[in-house]
């Protein structure tokens, strides 16, 4: 199944679901000496590996990060070549001045928020249904 490419549909059916837990982005040089198991999500660029995971795995592996975001999936199986969705979303959010960071993995969008701001993102993102 490749997913749901219809913005109308996937804005009206993409359930948001807050995944419990607070969450960080942190950076290492390599990924020697750390259990894979307890990071979230890996992603390599030039300047360093990037790892989402538990902020209280982050404090007892002591590394470093600057804010502490929730973390928000859509439930929708939304296709890798859906257009328009992360924009409409990201849109309505940065209107409510509520940054975003988002991952979009096979089946589903990943969206992080500022702790701070997830019960009004949450309510923003789900009045897409309405």
């Amino acid at each position: 199944m490749s997913g749901e490419k219809d913005l109308k549909i996937l804005l009206k059916s993409m359930r948001p679901e807050h995944k419990s837990g607070d969450y960080v982005f942190c950076k290492v040089e390599k990924l020697e000496n750390l259990n894979l198991d307890e990071i979230d999500m890996i992603f390599r660029e030039e300047e360093a590996v990037t790892l989402i995971l538990k902020k209280e795995i982050a404090d007892r592996l002591n590394l470093e990060y600057s804010v502490v975001m929730c973390w928000i999936t859509l439930s929708v199986h939304s296709s890798l070549e859906a257009v328009g969705l992360t924009a409409a979303f990201s849109k309505a959010l940065s209107d409510h001045e509520i940054s975003c960071n988002v991952v979009a993995a096979f089946y589903h969008d990943h969206i992080f928020v500022n702790k701070k701001d997830m019960t009004k993102a949450m309510g923003i993102l789900n009045s897409f249904s309405n």
